[in-house]
C-alpha cells in the first residue's frame, strides 16, 4: 500500500553563499529563496534547505551535513548532450558520463559533475 507521502526537501551545506547561490541558480536552475539566515534553493515544489555561514540548523541530525558530502540527481528535460553543453557554457567539468544509470523513472542517461564545495551532482535524462 502506498502511503500519502512525497519528497518535500533535503539539506545540503555550503561554505560560500555567493559562489553557491550563483551555481545553484545558473547551473542547476534553482529559485533562490531568502531566509532569515541564508537561502533555500527551490525547484518547483521541491526544495534544498541550505546550511551555511550564519545558519543554525536544528540539532536533530546525528551527523550534520557538511560541505561537499551530498550526492544529488536532477532530471534534465531534454537530450543529455544539451546538459553537457550547458555545463560547458558554465565552465563546469563533467566527471563521468554520459552513461546509463537507474533513477526514479527507471533507466536513463546521466552525467556527473561537482558543485563548488565538491558535492556530487548528476543530470539524468529518460527516453520519451
Amino acid at each position: 500500500m502506498a502511503l500519502p507521502t512525497k519528497l518535500d526537501h533535503c539539506v545540503i551545506h555550503v561554505s560560500d553563499w555567493a559562489r553557491s547561490n550563483a551555481f545553484y541558480r545558473d547551473v542547476m536552475g534553482a529559485e533562490l529563496v531568502k531566509r532569515e539566515a541564508g537561502f533555500a534553493y527551490r525547484f518547483g515544489d521541491k526544495q534544498l534547505n541550505v546550511h551555511g555561514v550564519g545558519v543554525r540548523p536544528a540539532e536533530v541530525a546525528r551527523l550534520p551535513v557538511q560541505p561537499g558530502n551530498s550526492d544529488l540527481c536532477f532530471e534534465w528535460q531534454g537530450p543529455i548532450e544539451d546538459a553537457v553543453a550547458h555545463l560547458k557554457r558554465h565552465s563546469v567539468a563533467v566527471e563521468a558520463g554520459p552513461m546509463q544509470r537507474f533513477g526514479a523513472k527507471g533507466t536513463g542517461t546521466s552525467v556527473y559533475f561537482r558543485d563548488p564545495d565538491g558535492s556530487l551532482m548528476e543530470f539524468i535524462t529518460y527516453p520519451d
